[in-house]
């Protein structure tokens, strides 16, 4: 490792385009520029060298030029940010020293400087593969937790049904939900994520819902009676039927629509008045709402990893070069499990 005070060379992946319609992997370019490892005397900032980066399907909102205070646009010329896993080379922040172990918001770089640590978790827990504070432990998984106990209230014997139910946050629902004693669904793009849904998850059935003429004759075949809990990741035509399937005071938690991020204009809701009907529930769910709770999320988590009672199944891009190529398969079903970006192994 270089020394604190020393210039290096550090590669990065920047934003070349703001994005129409479906993400292209010359919307980013690869640079090189240079950073200091010395942090400023006086300052709070930590320096952290990348190990670990993740993809994830709400980047794509933020490659779209939007002047939404709750969810800033990348900044052309810059690296894109995103959750990682850093290991600090230098620090002006008390709470972080040199050689410490960080998950938190990052850019796609080798080296960044995070001038506001506060977006850091310390890692406290090495017996787990570092690489899954990207995902069951780091957003996805509070997501995945948050989002089912916290917002679906679920109740053992329910009906909990999850679209892109194989992804960072999917596979977590359908364990967590398996785990309370739910009848679980999960749908999914492909034949063997179907098959990694049922045999690797313990998921009670699962569909491709691109072998599927008609969403509401697939949901009515795999729950006769009803859902009583959906986890929102997809969006349009899926929701649309999943309201004709719901139950009398079923809820939803609305985590995700990957499926209108690339359309300029969005599809409509055509069966929203079962809302009224059933009295539904519907709430979305932004992870930072739930970050205070981090350590009550990773003390219930953490056992289960290391009893085997929860897997999770990781996809490897090796190399920051790869990284764009990693983000865009995101929308085309390319990845199975969650996707991950190895920049470093320490």
């Amino acid at each position: 490792m270089a020394g604190n005070g020393e210039v290096v060379s550090n590669k990065q992946v920047v934003l070349k385009n703001f994005v129409e319609g479906f993400p292209k992997e010359t919307d980013m370019e690869v640079k090189t520029s240079s950073i200091s490892l010395k942090v400023e005397e006086g300052s709070n900032a930590v320096v952290v060298k990348n190990l670990y980066l993740s993809c994830d399907p709400y980047m794509r909102n933020r490659m779209t030029f939007s002047e939404n205070p709750e969810f800033a646009s990348y900044i052309k010329g810059s690296p894109i940010q995103g959750y990682g896993v850093g290991k600090v080379v230098n620090s002006g922040h008390p709470e972080f020293k040199k050689g410490d172990l960080v998950w938190g918001t990052t850019g796609w770089e080798e080296y960044s400087l995070i001038k506001n640590p506060q977006v850091l978790f310390k890692i406290h827990h090495t017996d787990v593969p570092l690489s899954y504070y990207t995902g069951i432990l780091g957003m996805p998984g509070i997501t995945a937790w948050a989002g089912f106990y916290e917002i679906c209230t679920p109740k053992k014997g329910e009906y909990v049904y999850i679209s892109a139910a194989s992804g960072a946050v999917g596979q977590l629902v359908g364990q967590f939900a398996k785990l309370m004693g739910c009848y679980v669904v999960g749908s999914a793009g492909s034949k063997e994520k179907v098959e990694l849904l049922k045999n690797k998850f313990g998921f009670d059935d699962a569909f491709n819902y691109k072998e599927e003429k008609d969403l509401n004759a697939a949901l009515k075949r795999c729950f006769p009676e009803g859902i009583d809990i959906y986890f929102e990741n997809v969006g349009g035509k899926m929701l649309d039927a999943v309201l004709l399937n719901m139950r009398v005071r079923g809820r939803i938690a609305a985590c995700g629509m990957i499926s209108q991020y690339n359309l300029t204009q969005p599809e409509g809701v055509y069966n929203l008045m079962n809302v009224v009907y059933k009295r539904i529930r519907i709430e979305g769910i932004l992870v930072f709402d739930f970050f205070h709770q981090y350590s009550k999320f990773s003390e219930t988590v953490l056992p289960l990893i290391r009893a085997g009672k929860v897997v999770y199944v990781e996809d490897i891009a090796e190399g920051l070069e790869n990284a764009p190529g990693a983000l865009v398969g995101l929308f085309s079903g390319r990845n199975v499990g969650k996707q991950v970006v190895v920049v470093a192994k320490e």
